[in-house]
């Protein structure tokens, strides 16, 4: 039986603060913001889904969401810290879903430029992600992933950990893959990265299903200029820092207490 966290309220738990370094401290802050905002826009699939990082300095830790509770009750203190293998690194915290540490396990090992894997189940990536065309540059936001995405299928639960090395392996060196009849996946050299590319591939695949209901041809831009455009979305990398801190603004406006 999985250790749920909804057994208390888990803003009620001690602060972790002065357990952990500075530096990773920081980055439970951000990772509880990411899961405030998604709650925010609707990204979010009860309990199911997870967002992780890695432990600053100690590159094969990770931190991830506690089994139970939802994104709106995610706080800094809450997240589970995981080691290499998966073990829990405080044996107090609570357990995490399996299939979480299989997915994000699988990019944080291979991608030593990932800090931050988001695994998303809404309607639209679940939609586009059974299109066998997958993904198209139809929009200006789609055109970021022109040729630049990896596509996984299908293979039930994912708790078999030898999956691992085919999802790596398909992602490849992409910041998106999509899951087939499953969802997204989407690996950042930050939180603030992570978030906006998140937010960018929620919209195409939204517009895209928008475009593909009206049942009329659809046209798509040439070649040369989706790969244009895609190398200019390149030139941004550091786009996300502004949205992240707009993002984190509008917590804060509304009071909503996750630094804990």
């Amino acid at each position: 039986m999985l250790q749920s966290a909804t057994a208390v309220n888990v803003s009620e738990l001690p602060s972790m603060r002065q357990h952990v370094s500075a530096e990773e401290w920081e980055m439970r802050v951000n990772l509880a913001a990411l899961y405030r905002i998604s709650h925010h826009l609707g990204i979010s699939d009860r309990i199911n889904t997870h967002y992780s990082a890695r432990v600053p300095g100690e590159e094969t830790s990770m931190l991830l969401n506690p089994y139970g509770p939802l994104f709106d009750e995610i706080t800094a203190s809450s997240l589970v810290k995981l080691d290499g293998d998966g073990n829990k690194v405080d044996d107090g915290s609570y357990d995490v879903n399996p299939a979480g540490y299989i997915i994000h396990s699988a990019v944080l090992d291979a991608r030593p430029d990932v800090n931050c894997v988001i695994h998303t189940h809404t309607m639209a990536a679940i939609a586009v992600s059974a299109l066998k065309e997958g993904l198209l540059p139809l929009s200006q936001h789609s055109m970021q992933f022109y040729n630049r995405i990896g596509y996984h299928d299908y293979e039930g639960f994912a708790l078999d950990s030898d999956e691992r090395a085919r999802m790596a392996e398909n992602l490849g060196p992409h910041k998106v893959m999509m899951l087939r009849n499953h969802g997204t996946l989407i690996a950042g050299t930050s939180i603030a990265d992570a978030f906006v590319t998140m937010d960018d591939l929620e919209k195409c695949c939204q517009s895209q299903l928008l475009a593909q209901a009206a049942n009329s041809e659809i046209q798509l831009p040439p070649p040369e200029v989706c790969e244009h455009t895609a190398q200019q979305f390149q030139k941004f990398n550091t786009r996300g820092e502004t949205d992240w801190e707009a993002y984190k603004r509008l917590l804060d406006r509304q009071g909503i207490v996750y630094a804990i």
